[in-house]
């Protein structure tokens, strides 16, 4: 994932970096950078989910990954964006995130996996470039959404994909994007459009509604 860092600076270098880390576990260490959310997945509001007669409670479980690894620091930052985004949606009773007994189980998993073939990236994590004027990265991001019902052995399954971009220097964005206030904001509005849109998908399977 990307952040936007200005010149070198270094005491403030380093804690830009820890955010960045904690958002993704990637950084741009230097550069004028501008962050993009594609609008090719766009949020999926309550109303377009497929209404639920009898709503089940279920226990939420989230981890945010970074290429397939887990990243306890972005899953710290981004769980309580997740666990609203599924309160929301109204396909469930009740959405808790402590071990509950008898009820069904939510797995939700959001992986950052790198799209852009940077060469100042390479032997870095996803995201971490020099500033390279005219450069821009692109980083996916796989969400997995397991539903495991109370009772049943085997789990429904539904995906969706997101990007963030983010453009250095001279580079112009690709089109069909949004631009961001800051980095933060990309990887919160991208959390709450590809997890409602894997849920609408749960939304609409017949093994679940």
């Amino acid at each position: 994932m990307q952040n936007n860092n200005s010149r070198f600076g270094g005491g403030t270098l380093v804690r830009r970096v820890i955010m960045a880390a904690a958002l993704a576990g990637a950084a741009l260490l230097t550069g004028c950078a501008s962050t993009y959310v594609d609008t090719a997945t766009k949020l999926v509001p309550p109303s377009e989910m497929k209404k639920v007669a009898d709503p089940k409670p279920v226990q939420l479980v989230f981890e945010f990954q970074t290429k397939g690894a887990p990243n306890p620091r972005a899953t710290t930052l981004l769980k309580d964006t997740v666990a609203k985004e599924v309160t929301d949606t109204g396909l469930f009773a009740k959405v808790s995130t402590e071990p509950t007994p008898n009820v069904g189980m939510l797995n939700v998993t959001l992986n950052n996996v790198p799209l852009t073939d940077n060469p100042a990236a390479k032997g870095f994590v996803t995201g971490l470039t020099f500033g390279l004027a005219g450069s821009a990265v692109t980083d996916g991001y796989i969400c997995t959404v397991s539903y495991l019902p109370a009772g049943q052995t085997t789990p429904i399954v539904k995906t969706a994909r997101h990007a963030i971009h983010t453009t250095i220097g001279n580079a112009n964005p690709p089109a069909g994007v949004q631009k961001s206030a800051s980095m933060l904001d990309a990887v919160q509005q991208m959390t709450r459009d590809v997890v409602s849109n894997a849920l609408k998908d749960l939304s609409y399977d017949t093994a679940f509604n």
